[in-house]
């Protein structure tokens, strides 16, 4: 089937969103199709949109898994129009008349139509369709650029009047501060509170940020790495917690810990974007010794590398700081990179008495904190600093990001 022109009903703007993602993966925001009607009423209540990914395409209906996790049957009609955009693309100039066999599971489709009673089907009049493997290069894209032009830590001060940041880069040679500036045109957003995903982060404002909340930022960054301008800003307020395990429930998700900084109880809920991993002794004896005041050096294989003194990822799709050994943009791979690498473990591996390091969301009065990331064989690091506020900063900044919303957690290719 061939697209027909937009009519003249849609407007040219599409709004799409890009950070990086977990590890791997990373997330480009949905988007939007903004419609003027000029219909009735009556007709206008019939008419709707369904934004997701494409499950499956048999003849011309397509089923999506919608961003709300529904399954929806999209029908097109003959005189429907199918238009392909690109990622970042701000408006609809240069979408391309696209048909439907080009339509592939996986694919993020945004569908307007007119929706069954039922809600569980919508014939469609015009169909947006972007491309899995469009969205995931422009990931890989989005990653690099964070990765060579961010930098993340802890907020330290904020100052409205001169519209700087100033952050606390925490490493294991010891914190470096960087002054964040914000223009104008500065990306701000927030994570929500109960929530690990980018895609659930909502636009905010430079008032909002607080002393102790992580923030990431993107932009130009000084020659000797002291200030960048940002063009892009992602924040949220988590904990950081060492602590050690009182229980575990892998049929209900849920992990008790006491912590060792508060010595109370605390329950949080482990979820699908949840990353749980176990550090292997070598990498754990390495951050103790420089925890000790040690270099690290000789405690492995060279081809392990040694963990560079800041990188920073999501809680859920920010990619890693692009951050080495020196403290500058483009170094060795940082230790999110190795994290991704390290196994993976289930609520069930988690034994009581374990000692674990975790970055969590803040929770709320109806909700449990949630787990970001989740370190385990780490009681070499807690030995090594008897301060476990301190040892719980180090994980810090390995957890400032997005999950992305849409699709697999822990490394999918989330559109």
């Amino acid at each position: 089937m061939t697209s027909q022109p937009m009519s003249r009903e849609i407007t040219r703007t599409i709004a799409m969103c890009a950070l990086l993602g977990l590890l791997a993966g990373g997330t480009v925001r949905g988007f939007a199709l903004t419609v003027q009607e000029g219909q009735s009423s009556a007709a206008s209540a019939a008419v709707g949109k369904a934004v997701g990914k494409v499950k499956a395409v048999a003849g011309n209906v397509i089923t999506l898994t919608t961003d709300a996790g529904d399954e929806l049957s999209i029908q097109l009609r003959d005189a429907a129009r199918l238009l392909r955009a690109e990622p970042g693309q701000k408006d609809l100039k240069s979408a391309t008349p696209a048909q439907l066999q080009d339509v592939q599971p996986g694919d993020r489709l945004l569908a307007r139509g007119s929706f069954s009673n039922d809600g569980r089907s919508l014939v469609a009049s015009t169909v947006l369709l972007m491309k899995a493997t469009d969205v995931s290069a422009k990931q890989e894209h989005d990653r690099e650029e964070w990765r060579l032009h961010g930098v993340g830590g802890l907020v330290s001060a904020v100052d409205l009047s001169a519209q700087v940041i100033t952050i606390s880069v925490p490493g294991f040679g010891g914190n470096k501060t960087v002054k964040v500036t914000v223009a104008k045109n500065t990306i701000v957003r927030r994570y929500a509170p109960d929530s690990i995903k980018f895609d659930d982060a909502k636009t905010a404002s430079l008032a909002e940020v607080k002393s102790g909340d992580q923030l990431r930022a993107r932009g130009e960054r000084t020659s000797d790495g002291g200030e960048l301008n940002a063009q892009e800003i992602v924040f949220g307020t988590f904990r950081n917690i060492a602590a050690t395990v009182i229980s575990a429930d892998a049929a209900k998700n849920t992990l008790t810990v006491t912590d060792l900084a508060t010595k109370k109880p605390v329950m949080l809920n482990i979820s699908a974007d949840s990353q749980l991993r176990r550090l292997s002794p070598m990498i754990a004896q390495r951050i103790a010794v420089r925890l000790k005041g040690g270099t690290g050096e000789g405690s492995g294989p060279a081809s392990a590398g040694n963990p560079p003194p800041a990188g920073m990822a999501r809680p859920g799709g920010v990619p890693p700081v692009g951050e080495g050994a020196n403290g500058k943009p483009g170094g060795p791979p940082d230790f999110q990179q190795m994290l991704g690498h390290m196994p993976a473990v289930t609520v069930a591996d988690l034994q009581k008495g374990d000692a674990v390091m975790i970055v969590s969301t803040e929770g709320t009065a109806s909700a449990l904190p949630k787990a970001v990331t989740l370190l385990t064989g780490v009681e070499p690091i807690l030995t090594a600093s008897p301060d476990s506020g301190r040892a719980a900063m180090l994980l810090s900044p390995w957890n400032l990001g997005g999950t992305g919303g849409v699709g697999e957690a822990n490394g999918g290719a989330n559109p």
